[in-house]
């Protein structure tokens, strides 16, 4: 069982963090989240770890505010402030009563008052602010009376106030009139308090009244929130828009470098070889390997090593370099290439976590391009009913859209050609990622969609039409490497068919593998030894 220690945010806390940490754990919420303002959310409401402690959130201050209406309400006993008051308004009847009987004995016609009296509301407010129109024969009365009308605001207050939560009061302190308007005002202030917590809108937070109502600690831990904001933003990695958050460039590279990371890492634990490339480019040094001369090689000399060569075969001065001691620099031809991935978006792909495994490798992807061969060109297309172009700041909150059930890599593929002609590469590339159910396609400009026949099943128009842009785009050159994510035979088929179309290769795995297999197949298509 994981256990979580709390601790008091403090100024300690406050020292030892960074911007970096915070963003860390937001990347890690929105691997979970898919999105942002979710990720963002959430870590505001459940704090940030650190080593074995857990800093508090939002919500452990709602908790807190929770548990402070839940003693109010078994501590007190509400309708009796509700009791004084309708026994302050009987009093006043009743004298009033009293002057009437006498003044009608005294021959005096008094009975309209009496029937005024008698027909006054149940309602203690309601009598009240008929009273206002009635003249009073005793004194006393109408003082008392006046002193309940001062009040009359402060009574219906009450009473609606009881008829909303009255019964969540199951406590046994009695309460006076007086404190009642002291305890709504301090739940009304926790209600608010809640409010504005709830609506996770820091700046609208009253930090007197959080102090006020739950103390000096709260107040820090609510300051540690707000400090892991501000980290975010000063480190330059999120920037808050009226109501919402962006990810900064700075934020969108530290995402794709996370990411890589984490691919990286499985990589190094797995050692899994590596494929050949076709194509040459540039030969580049490896400086820090050398080996023997071979004829024919170019004569990229290390001449450290040729002289240590010589000086271990002939030991003498002056240096004797005989053709076995030349020893040549390693040398590998690194080729540019021009990279479309493709990211199917579809429902289906929510199953199993397999779009949240492929979008991290789409961002390892374009961090990897970028960072390592920046001449390179890498663009991404999302499909489903529809294919759009993706950009690098996009990626982050891409999401698989449950409105938009159909899948539509004709489409896909179709626009990536279209980017890659734009960007014209000895090796240009698409990398598909899917689960392989085509079930829309585009001719002559319109839209068709159509479901399988069968669970599990395909489209056979949709196929069709998808198979027609792979010969399109096989006859322009372009390889189309497919990562397959289900393993069922008929998708199976559908990719066992497009790529013997176009000789790429296609790959079966696992949303856990998903990086190992992708990233390791793009890094040895840009390198090989010679």
């Amino acid at each position: 069982m994981v256990q979580i220690r709390y601790s008091r945010w403090d100024i300690t806390h406050r020292d030892s963090l960074d911007s970096d940490d915070v963003f860390d754990q937001l990347n890690e919420n929105m691997n979970d989240t898919g999105d942002l303002q979710q990720a963002m959310r959430r870590l505001m409401q459940k704090g940030i770890k650190q080593g074995e402690k857990q800093t508090k959130g939002i919500d452990d201050l709602l908790s807190q505010v929770a548990k402070e209406m839940r003693k109010l309400y078994d501590q007190y006993r509400l309708q009796s402030a509700m009791d004084e008051v309708q026994e302050q308004l009987e009093q006043v009847l009743e004298q009033e009563q009293q002057t009437l009987e006498d003044l009608d004995q005294s021959g005096q016609d008094v009975k309209a008052n009496q029937q005024f009296l008698n027909d006054l509301p149940s309602k203690t407010s309601e009598a009240v602010e008929k009273l206002t129109s009635y003249s009073f024969q005793n004194p006393d009365a109408e003082k008392q009376f006046e002193q309940l009308l001062a009040q009359l605001d402060q009574i219906r207050k009450l009473e609606n106030w009881l008829r909303r939560e009255g019964s969540l009061f199951r406590g046994q302190t009695p309460m006076e009139f007086q404190q009642s308007q002291e305890l709504m005002e301090r739940m009304e202030d926790l209600r608010r308090l809640e409010g504005q917590l709830s609506s996770m809108q820091l700046k609208d937070v009253d930090m007197e009244l959080l102090e006020k109502l739950l103390g000096g600690e709260p107040k820090q831990d609510f300051e540690g929130v707000m400090r892991m904001q501000s980290l975010l933003e000063e480190g330059g990695y999120v920037l808050e828009q009226g109501d919402r958050f962006e990810l900064t460039p700075r934020g969108i590279r530290r995402v794709g470098h996370l990411a890589l990371r984490d691919i990286y890492q499985q990589l190094r634990r797995d050692g899994m070889g590596r494929h050949a490339t076709r194509n040459r480019g540039s030969q580049e040094l490896m400086t820090e390997n050398s080996r023997p001369y071979v004829q024919g090689d170019p004569l990229h000399i290390n001449m450290v090593h040729t002289l240590k060569n010589a000086l271990l075969h002939g030991g003498g001065v002056p240096v004797k370099i005989h053709p076995g001691d030349f020893a040549v620099y390693e040398s590998e031809h690194s080729t540019r290439a021009a990279t479309v991935l493709l990211l199917d978006m579809s429902w289906s792909m929510s199953w199993e976590g397999r779009f949240a495994a492929a979008k991290k490798v789409a961002l390892a992807m374009e961090t990897l391009v970028r960072s390592m061969h920046p001449r390179d060109y890498f663009g991404i297309v999302g499909f489903f009913t529809r294919a759009v172009e993706l950009k690098a700041k996009d990626l982050p909150q891409a999401t698989w859209n449950m409105g938009d059930p159909f899948t539509n890599l004709q489409d896909g593929l179709h626009l990536a050609s279209q980017l890659l002609e734009r960007k014209p590469s000895v090796n240009q590339q698409m990398i598909v990622i899917t689960d392989g159910q085509p079930t829309a396609y585009c001719r002559q400009g319109r839209l068709y969609c159509e479901w399988p026949l069968s669970f599990g099943g395909i489209s056979q128009r949709a196929a069709e039409e998808t198979l027609k842009e792979a010969e399109r785009i096989t006859r322009k050159g372009i390889t189309i490497n497919t990562f397959m994510l289900d393993d069922s035979p008929v998708l199976r088929g559908f990719v066992d068919d497009l790529t013997r179309i176009n000789k790429g290769r296609a790959f079966y795995t696992r949303p856990d593998r998903l990086g190992e297999y992708l990233l390791v197949d793009y890094l040895t298509h840009q390198r090989k030894k010679v």
